[in-house]
């Protein structure tokens, strides 16, 4: 008798669509981010700097929230700073996907033959 298995996943693979050029001209596409706690939330709302510019709160949750970018092992808002709008906005995205659906998947269905199957959020190409 087989068991079925469920699997929690908390960390999921992202690949930005330009990436994050540092000083070096490096380039940090590939990167890595956990799930959001309630805790994320509450500590984003006490920084200062989300308390002045409500609109910082995004990147101080995404940088929570981004365990890996590139050859950075931690992530902070001033990093995410640099990165373009395309970018961020793919982050965001990213980030609703995984902590409202708990996957990257998109529901679709074939305009054919009327299958249904799911995709997954794939902005960037693959390197």
């Amino acid at each position: 008798m087989s068991r079925k298995q469920d699997h929690l996943y908390t960390e999921f693979d992202f690949t930005l669509p330009r990436g994050l050029i540092d000083s070096q001209n490096r380039v940090h596409r590939h990167g890595k981010m956990r799930l959001a706690t309630a805790k994320d939330e509450i500590l984003v709302q006490k920084e200062r700097k989300v308390q002045e510019t409500p609109a910082y709160g995004a990147l101080v949750m995404l940088s929570r929230v981004i365990t890996r970018l590139g050859s950075f092992n931690t992530v902070s808002p001033d990093i995410l700073e640099g990165l373009l709008l395309h970018d961020i906005a793919y982050l965001r995205e990213f980030y609703n996907r995984i902590n409202q659906q708990g996957n990257t998947h998109i529901p679709a269905q074939c305009p054919h033959c009327k299958t249904q199957f799911s995709v997954e959020l794939e902005l960037a190409e693959k390197s």
